[in-house]
């Protein structure tokens, strides 16, 4: 399996991810809460990428890749917008967002659980954020 979407920075545009998503993992054997919380990470990092470094702008695109090799399932998500390190960040705890009663703000921790391994790089003004899932991991 490899494979490739094209997807423009519109929120509305993450149904067509998930549809992607969901089509790429079905035959990779996992089970329906693997699969989904997988969905779920490469959900977050792309929204994440659209709303911050893309201001919701149109014109823009993202590029999400899947690969499976060697026991693994790799996510490439590129696009040139403003980077961000997500393995830099330091998250808010969740007792301040409990008593702030913020919406959101734990994206990247839920990333970062549900994936084995992320990796960030920046090149020749193109992102890439790799999200790694072992099959063999819980």
């Amino acid at each position: 399996m490899k494979h490739e979407l094209t997807l423009y920075c519109e929120k509305n545009k993450l149904a067509e991810l998930r549809t992607f998503l969901d089509k790429e993992l079905s035959t990779s054997g996992l089970t329906d809460v693997v699969k989904n919380e997988l969905i779920l990470a490469v959900e977050e990092v792309c929204a994440n990428r659209i709303i911050h470094s893309h201001g919701c702008n149109p014109s823009n695109h993202l590029r999400i890749k899947v690969k499976k090799l060697h026991q693994r399932i790799i996510f490439e998500i590129i696009d040139s917008g403003e980077a961000f390190d997500m393995l830099t960040y330091e998250e808010p705890r969740l007792k301040d967002v409990i008593k702030d009663k913020r919406k959101g703000g734990l994206g990247i921790k839920l990333v970062k659980t549900i994936m084995d391994t992320i990796e960030i790089e920046s090149k020749n003004s193109h992102n890439i954020c790799r999200l790694i899932k072992q099959l063999n991991s819980k």
